[in-house]
């Protein structure tokens, strides 16, 4: 009787082909670099998100603009405290000596918010290719590892000259098996990389009403 054929995860790597061999490790590693980018960003957007609620509870307890820059200084650590300090910064720059303001300081204060936004979109959303670039390609690169193994398997099949089961199931079940790891690690990549967009979207597009919403404050103080 003939020994039964372990079909294990392990087994089917172990059997498969060289160039199989590495089509699965490359997908393997492609899921734990895309798991450890939805980890990273996940902690990143929930700190980001209690940072704002933090500093919007502060900025709009009716403390004063200049005592709250004061205890924040111009290089906090919060990402909105860190929008709200390049406009003060700016602010304080646009003052003369003699108290008034240089021309144009709000469209200085403005542009001078819009590349602080500008710094925190790129650093909120660094990383998230790495997601689309894995939900996009490794199901193809698992396609090629089960279309590699599947015509070694048929070149097996021919210099046996055998079409039993037993002798094709092994090897198609080899090939399939990095598809399966393609899906696996393309899958929670697409999932995952819609879900931090949007996420990070909601963030940056919060920083831009703050600004808007500062920057409406100090044309106030202008006229006044």
């Amino acid at each position: 009787m003939e020994a039964a054929v372990d079909f294990s995860m392990w087994a089917l790597f172990a059997r498969a082909t060289l160039t199989v061999k590495l089509v699965m490790i490359m997908l393997i590693v492609a899921s734990f670099w895309a798991w450890s980018v939805i980890i990273q960003k996940h902690i990143m957007y929930r700190k980001a998100r209690r940072e704002a609620a933090r500093f919007d509870r502060a900025f709009w307890s009716g403390e004063p603009l200049d005592k709250l820059f004061e205890e924040i200084g111009p290089e906090p650590s919060g990402r909105s405290a860190r929008v709200f300090a390049a406009g003060m910064v700016e602010w304080q720059r646009s003052h003369r000596q003699d108290g008034g303001l240089i021309a144009n300081a709000t469209s200085r204060i403005d542009r001078s918010m819009d590349v602080a936004i500008a710094k925190e979109a790129d650093e909120l959303q660094h990383g998230l290719p790495i997601l689309a670039t894995v939900g996009s390609t490794a199901p193809f690169v698992g396609l090629f590892g089960t279309v590699w193994g599947i015509m070694n398997a048929f070149i097996e099949i021919a210099a046996q000259q055998n079409t039993n089961l037993a002798v094709v199931a092994p090897g198609i079940a080899e090939a399939l098996l990095a598809t399966g790891l393609g899906l696996l690690a393309a899958i929670p990549a697409v999932i995952f990389y819609n879900k931090l967009s949007a996420d990070s979207d909601r963030i940056i597009a919060g920083y831009e009403a703050f600004a808007d919403e500062f920057a409406t404050i100090l044309s106030r103080q202008l006229d006044a």
